[in-house]
C-alpha cells in the first residue's frame, strides 16, 4: 500500500512537472529553494474546451518585458546573497520560478508544484523511493503580481503555512490574517493609496468623478475604500463601472457609452494594465478626449497603456508609483542576459526572440509558425517589433542595449526593488534561523530551527518577527498584518520631445507617516494637463459658489450638484463652495457682498451730527438767554419791577432754568453709565426746582391779596425763609424719588441690537420705567398746582404775578409733556434722547419767555414804567377796586335795609362815592392816565360796578414837598383805619415796595 501511494504521488508530481517544460521555468538547485511567480505574459489565448479529448494547458500570449525584468531582479538578489560572505555563509539559495501569465489558473498550476513537493518531503518517502533527482522543498514563494492572483495563491499556500511575500499585490483584503495566514508583502496597502486619491481630488477642488475598477480582488476593495474616503470629503461619484480583460465587446461598449455621456471629467481607475487595455483602445477609437485619469499604481506606469498612440486620450493621467529603490549592479546584470549564458533561465530564449523580433531555431515551441507567437505578434507590445507572421533567425550576436524596451528601463526601479527586497527579507529570516542561539529562539522553550532541515512554517515565524536594515538604510519590519508601510510618488504623463515616448514625470509625493492634512505634496508647476496645458481642468457637477453665497440643495440630485444661494443678511461666507453661511458676531454685520463681516454702524445722538449740533445750539442759546436775564435782574435789582416780582425767588427760578437747559446736554453724546444715571435726575430735579419757585411765588402774592386783615402772623409766614423752605421741601421729594431709583434700579448704557440689524443703538436703559413715571408725574403734579394758582390769580396786578403769562407758560408745559409721552413711546434709538431734549428745551424756553421776557422788555426799553408810582398806581387801583366792591356791597345791603326801615346811608370820609343803581356785570378798571399830572396831583380814578359808579381819588405826593398834603393824607388815613377794608387797601398799596 505504501509503495502504491509513493508511486501515485510521484506520478502526480511527474504530471505536474511535465506540464512545465524546461523552457517554461527558471530553475536552479540549492540548499534552500525559493519559489517565484511572475507575469512573463499578459494573458492566455482564448480556447474553447469541448472536452472531446484530454484538456491541454492553455497557451500564454503577449510577452511582458517588465515581468521578465522582475524575474531577473529575483535571480540577481539570490546570486548576490549566494556570493555574500556574511549573509547565509556556506548556504546556497536555489529558485524555481514560473510564469503566471497574469491569470489565476496558471498561478495555481505553479503553486501546486510548490505544495506537491513540500507534501512529498513531509511524507519522508526517500527510504521507499530512489529519487536521485530530488529537489528540496520550497520554503517561501516570492509573488504574485495581481491581488486577485495572490488571493488564490495565498489561500492554497496558507493551508501548508508556506510564506508568500508579494511584491505588487496591494489589495487591503490580503491584510486579513484570519484568511491569509502566510501572506506578507513589500508593497503598501491599497488603503493608503485610496486615501491619497481622495486627497488629490480634494486638493484640486474636484467633486464630480467617475470610477472604474477591475472586477477582481484588487479593483473592487480599492474602489470601495475610495468611495468611503470620497464620501467623507463630499466628493460625488457620477458612475461606477467594473471591467476585465476578458469582458466581451458589448460590455466594453456600454462602459465607454457611460464615460462619453458623463459630465464628470475625472475618472478614478483601480485596475491593472491588462484589464484596462481593452477599454482604453475603445476610447481611443472613439476619440473621447478631455478626461483626467487618476491611476492606481498597478497601471500608472504600465507599458500596455503608456503608449504614444494613446496619449491624446489619456495624456492628462496622474498616477501613483511606488517609491523607487536602488539596486547596485542591476543594470549590468540586465545587460548580460543571453540565452546561451542563462542556462537556468528558460524564459531567456523567448525574451531574446521578442526583443529582436527573430527566432532561435533550436526549439519548436517558439518557432515562427507557432500559433502563440503569431497571436502575440498581433496584440501589441508583447508581440515584438515586427509585423510579419514569420521572423528571421537570430544570430545570437544582437546587442541588448541597442533596442529600447521596458526591460531596460531601470531609471525608476519600483516593482523590481520590491522583488529585490522580498528576496532579502526571506534571506534575513533564514539568517536569523542560521544565527539563532538555543534558549533565545522563537519556538517552544526558546528552541531554534535547524537551518539544514528548515521548514516553511519556521521561516514564516521568523518573517513575522523580522527586523533588518536594507541597502538604502531603511528599516524593514512587517506589521501585524504582514504589510510594509511605504510612501508613494505622484507621477504625471508627459510626451518626450526627443522620441515621442511617454515619460513619467514625478510631480509630488504622498507621505503616509505625516500628520493628516500634511501628507500630500504636489508641485503644480510640473503638471501638464493633456500634455501641454497648465490650467487645472474643471470637474464639478456645479460651478463654484463664490464667496458670499452658499450651496443650496437641488432636490433629486447628488449633494455635489447644487445651486448657489446668496447668504442672508447678517451671515457671510469667505470661501468658495461654502456649505453654509456663518453668522456674523453680535457687533458685526455682513457687508454688501456677504463676503465678510464689518462692524455694525453705531448710532446715538452725537455731538457732531446736524441734529445734535442743532439741539446743542438751542441749549446753549437757552443758557445764554437765561444768563442774560439773570444779569439784567442783578443789575436792576433795586428797581420796582424786580422788587415787585420777589427778587430772591426770581434769582432761584433763573438758576433752575439754567439747570434745565444744562440738563439737556446730558442727553447728547455717547451714553455712558454715569451720564445715564445723571441725566434723568438732573432733568427732574431742575424742573421741580423751577416749578416750585413759580408755585411759591404765585401762591405768596395770592395769599397776600386775599388776606382780610394783615397781621404779624401773615408777615411771618410770608417771609423769605418760609418761601425757600417750601421750595426745598418740594424739591426734596423729587430728590428722594431719584435716590430710590438710583439705588434700586440704576440706569445704564445699553447696546441695542434688536431694533435694526445693521445698527447698534447705544441708548440708556432706564432701569425702571415706573421710577421715570414717578419723576415726570411728580413734576407734572406741581405744574398742575401751579397752573391752578396762576389761573386763580389771573386778575391780580400784572406787576406782581403776571398771571396770564404764567398760565400760558403752564399750558405750554402741559402741552409739551403730554405730547412727549406718545412720542417717547413710539420712537427708538437716538430719537428717544432727541425727543426728551426737545421737550426739555421747549418747556424751558416757554417758562423763560412767558415769565421774564416782558419784564426785561420793560426794564430795558420802557424804563418809564419801572417806577414806584407806576407800581403803586397799579397796585392801589387794584386795591381800591376790591374795596369799592366791598363798599358797594355794603351800600346795597344798607339801601335794602333803608327801603325796609326808611333810613338813609352816607358816604365814607375818605372818598366820595356816587352810585347809580343798575344790574350789569362789572368790567375792568382802566389804567392811570396822564402820569405827569398824577405825579403832581395824585391819582384819581372812576370805577364802574354793576350796581353803580365809584370815584376814587389817591394822592402820592412827597411829604417834603407839601406838608399840608401829608396832613390831609394822615387825616384821611386815620379815618380809613376805622374801616377794615380801607386798612387792607392801604396795606396792599404799600406792599410792593416793602
Amino acid at each position: 500500500m505504501t509503495s502504491y501511494s509513493c508511486c501515485l504521488i510521484l506520478l502526480l508530481f511527474t504530471w505536474n512537472t511535465a506540464a512545465y517544460g524546461p523552457n517554461q521555468r527558471a530553475q536552479k538547485k540549492g540548499d534552500i529553494i525559493l519559489g517565484g511567480l511572475f507575469p512573463i505574459h499578459f494573458g492566455v489565448a482564448a480556447k474553447d474546451q469541448d472536452l472531446k479529448s484530454r484538456p491541454e494547458s492553455v497557451e500564454c500570449i503577449r510577452y511582458n518585458f517588465r515581468g521578465f525584468r522582475w524575474l531577473q531582479a529575483m535571480i540577481f538578489a539570490i546570486e548576490e546573497i549566494n556570493s555574500s560572505p556574511t549573509l547565509l555563509p556556506n548556504m546556497t539559495l536555489g529558485y524555481r520560478i514560473f510564469d503566471t501569465c497574469n491569470t489565476v489558473s496558471k498561478a495555481l498550476e505553479a503553486t501546486l508544484s510548490f505544495v506537491a513537493q513540500n507534501k512529498i518531503d513531509s511524507l519522508n518517502l526517500d527510504e521507499f523511493c530512489n529519487c536521485s533527482e530530488h529537489i528540496p522543498s520550497t520554503i517561501a514563494v516570492v509573488g504574485a503580481t495581481g491581488s486577485g492572483i495572490s488571493t488564490a495563491v495565498a489561500n492554497l499556500l496558507g493551508l501548508f503555512y508556506i510564506p508568500q511575500v508579494s511584491y505588487a499585490s496591494s489589495s487591503r483584503l490580503l491584510s486579513n490574517k484570519n484568511q491569509f495566514k502566510s501572506f506578507l508583502r513589500t508593497i503598501p496597502n491599497d488603503e493608503h493609496q485610496a486615501t491619497a486619491m481622495a486627497d488629490i481630488i480634494e486638493y484640486f477642488r474636484w467633486n464630480w468623478v467617475g470610477t472604474i475598477a477591475a472586477d477582481d480582488d484588487y479593483g473592487r476593495p480599492g474602489i470601495e475604500k475610495f468611495r468611503e474616503e470620497a464620501e467623507e470629503r463630499d466628493i460625488c461619484i457620477d458612475f461606477s463601472e467594473l471591467i476585465s480583460q476578458y469582458s466581451d465587446e458589448e460590455e466594453i461598449q456600454q462602459v465607454v457609452e457611460v464615460i462619453q455621456n458623463s459630465t464628470a471629467r475625472v475618472i478614478v481607475v483601480f485596475s491593472s494594465g491588462p484589464d484596462l487595455e481593452p477599454l482604453i483602445k475603445e476610447i481611443v477609437r472613439r476619440n473621447i478626449t478631455g478626461k483626467i485619469w487618476l491611476a492606481s499604481e498597478a497601471w500608472a506606469s504600465s507599458s500596455l497603456i503608456a503608449m504614444p498612440e494613446f496619449f491624446r486620450v489619456i495624456g492628462s493621467t496622474i498616477g501613483f508609483a511606488l517609491k523607487a529603490g536602488q539596486i547596485p549592479g542591476f543594470r549590468e546584470f540586465l545587460q548580460k542576459v543571453h540565452p546561451k549564458k542563462s542556462p537556468n533561465n528558460g524564459f531567456a530564449k523567448e525574451f531574446w526572440e521578442e526583443t529582436f523580433n527573430c527566432y532561435l531555431p533550436d526549439g519548436s515551441k517558439n518557432s515562427p509558425a507557432s500559433t502563440s507567437f503569431h497571436k502575440g505578434h498581433e496584440e501589441g507590445q508583447g508581440a515584438g517589433n515586427g509585423t510579419s507572421a514569420f521572423r528571421p533567425p537570430c544570430t545570437g550576436d544582437e546587442n541588448i542595449t541597442s533596442v529600447e524596451t521596458p526591460y531596460m528601463d531601470y531609471t525608476h526601479l519600483r516593482i523590481s526593488y520590491n522583488v529585490y527586497l522580498a528576496v532579502y527579507s526571506i534571506a534575513h529570516a533564514l539568517q536569523d534561523i542560521y544565527t539563532c542561539t538555543p534558549g533565545k529562539g522563537l519556538f517552544t522553550n526558546g528552541s531554534c530551527a535547524d537551518i539544514k532541515k528548515v521548514e516553511a512554517w519556521q521561516v514564516l515565524k521568523h518573517l513575522r518577527h523580522l527586523n533588518f536594515t536594507n541597502n538604502m538604510g531603511e528599516q524593514v519590519d512587517f506589521d501585524e498584518f504582514g504589510d510594509l508601510v511605504g510612501n508613494y510618488s505622484i507621477i504625471n504623463w508627459h510626451l518626450s520631445p526627443e522620441d515621442g515616448s511617454v515619460v513619467f514625470e514625478e510631480v509630488g509625493h504622498y507621505n503616509v507617516y505625516a500628520k493628516k492634512g500634511e501628507r500630500l505634496f504636489i508641485n503644480e508647476n510640473k503638471i501638464l494637463w493633456g500634455g501641454f496645458s497648465k490650467e487645472v481642468p474643471f470637474s464639478n457637477c456645479s460651478r463654484d459658489c463664490l464667496p458670499g453665497t452658499r450651496k443650496g440643495i437641488i432636490e433629486g440630485e447628488p449633494t455635489c450638484c447644487f445651486e448657489c444661494v446668496d447668504c442672508p443678511d447678517g451671515e457671510y461666507s469667505d470661501e468658495t463652495d461654502a456649505s453654509a453661511c456663518d453668522k456674523c458676531p453680535e457687533d458685526y454685520w455682513s457687508n454688501e457682498n456677504h463676503t465678510s463681516c464689518i462692524p455694525k454702524q453705531i448710532e446715538f445722538l452725537a455731538w457732531t451730527e446736524p441734529f445734535g449740533i442743532a439741539l446743542t445750539l438751542f441749549a446753549v442759546l437757552g443758557i445764554f438767554l437765561t444768563s442774560f436775564v439773570l444779569g439784567v435782574f442783578t443789575k436792576f435789582r433795586n428797581t420796582p419791577i424786580v422788587k415787585a416780582t420777589n427778587r430772591e425767588l426770581s434769582y432761584l427760578l433763573l438758576f433752575s432754568l439754567l439747570c434745565c437747559f444744562s440738563s439737556s446736554l446730558f442727553f447728547i453724546g455717547e451714553p455712558q453709565n454715569w451720564t445715564c444715571r445723571l441725566r434723568q435726575p438732573a432733568f427732574g430735579i431742575s424742573f421741580v426746582l423751577c416749578i416750585s419757585c413759580i408755585l411759591v411765588k404765585t401762591n405768596r402774592v395770592l395769599l397776600v391779596f386775599e388776606a382780610k386783615i394783615p397781621t404779624s402772623l401773615h408777615r411771618k409766614w410770608w417771609g423769605l425763609n418760609l418761601q425757600f423752605l417750601l421750595v426745598f421741601l418740594c424739591t426734596f421729594v423729587q430728590i428722594v424719588i431719584c435716590v430710590i431709583w438710583l439705588y434700586t434700579a440704576p440706569p445704564s448704557s445699553y447696546r441695542n441690537h434688536e431694533l435694526e440689524d445693521e445698527i447698534i443703538f447705544i441708548t440708556c436703559h432706564e432701569g425702571s420705567l415706573m421710577a421715570l413715571g414717578f419723576l415726570i408725574g411728580y413734576t407734572c403734579l406741581l405744574a398742575a398746582i401751579c397752573f391752578f394758582f396762576a389761573f386763580k390769580s389771573r386778575k391780580l396786578p400784572e406787576n406782581f404775578n403776571e398771571a396770564k403769562f404764567i398760565t400760558f407758560s403752564m399750558l405750554i408745559f402741559f402741552i409739551v409733556w403730554i405730547s412727549f409721552i406718545p412720542a417717547y413711546a413710539s420712537t427708538y434709538g437716538k430719537f428717544v434722547s432727541a425727543v426728551e431734549v426737545i421737550a426739555i428745551l421747549a418747556a424751558s424756553f416757554g417758562l423763560l419767555a412767558c415769565i421774564f421776557f416782558n419784564k426785561v422788555y420793560i426794564i430795558l426799553f420802557k424804563p418809564s414804567r419801572n417806577t414806584i408810582e407806576e407800581v403803586r398806581c397799579s397796585t392801589a387801583a387794584h386795591a381800591f377796586k376790591v374795596a369799592a366792591r366791598a363798599t358797594l356791597r355794603r351800600s346795597n345791603v344798607s339801601r335794602k335795609r333803608s327801603n325796609s326801615l326808611g333810613g338813609s346811608t352816607g358816604s365814607t370820609p375818605s372818598s366820595s362815592i356816587s352810585s347809580k343803581s343798575n344790574h350789569e356785570d362789572p368790567f375792568p378798571l382802566p389804567a392811570c392816565a396822564e402820569r405827569q399830572r398824577q405825579q403832581q396831583r395824585g391819582c384819581k380814578q372812576k370805577v364802574s360796578f354793576g350796581s353803580g359808579t365809584v370815584t376814587l381819588s389817591l394822592s402820592f405826593e412827597e411829604p417834603q414837598k407839601n406838608v399840608m398834603a401829608n396832613r390831609n393824607t394822615k387825616r384821611r388815613n386815620s379815618l380809613e383805619a376805622q374801616n377794615s377794608d380801607d386798612s387792607l387797601m392801604r396795606h396792599r398799596a404799600l406792599l410792593p415796595l416793602q
